[in-house]
């Protein structure tokens, strides 16, 4: 990770590293309800996506892309779901979630609902090398 970039103590505790992307940091969130992933951009202090330059925007974009195409690799889901709230941790990240019809939430919005279910250690730890190896 770049030097001035520090990880939300919040997102690190919930989640485990996958990649470095060209900009972002990728990680698996810890809730086995849902396939999904956080985007870090590495830039020190960013809380806004509208304060990225153009060059990371366009950036941020393929990689959404690309790690979107990597949660079809290990699931199968009815819809991509692509967010950016803040509300509880303002470090800048993406979410990118697969949702499928009639999954705890649906069709609502993922948050809130319902408590986190960590998934088993080896499990995650199979999900997060294939990951990887698809962001590779």
């Amino acid at each position: 990770m770049a030097d001035d970039f520090i990880l939300a103590e919040r997102i690190a505790a919930d989640s485990v590293a996958v990649a470095d992307l060209v900009l972002c940091h990728v990680r698996l969130m810890d809730d086995s309800r849902y396939p999904w992933l956080l985007l870090l951009p590495r830039r020190a202090g960013l809380e806004e996506w509208t304060a990225l330059n153009a060059a990371d925007l366009a950036q941020l974009s393929l990689e959404i892309a690309q790690t979107g195409a990597a949660l079809q690799t290990i699931a199968v889901f009815d819809k991509l779901n692509v967010a950016s709230l803040g509300n509880i941790v303002r470090q800048m990240h993406v979410h990118v979630v697969g949702r499928t019809i009639g999954d705890e939430s649906w069709p609502d919005p993922i948050w809130g609902r319902g408590a986190r279910i960590p998934y088993a250690p080896a499990e995650r730890d199979r999900l997060v090398g294939l990951l990887g190896a698809s962001l590779a």
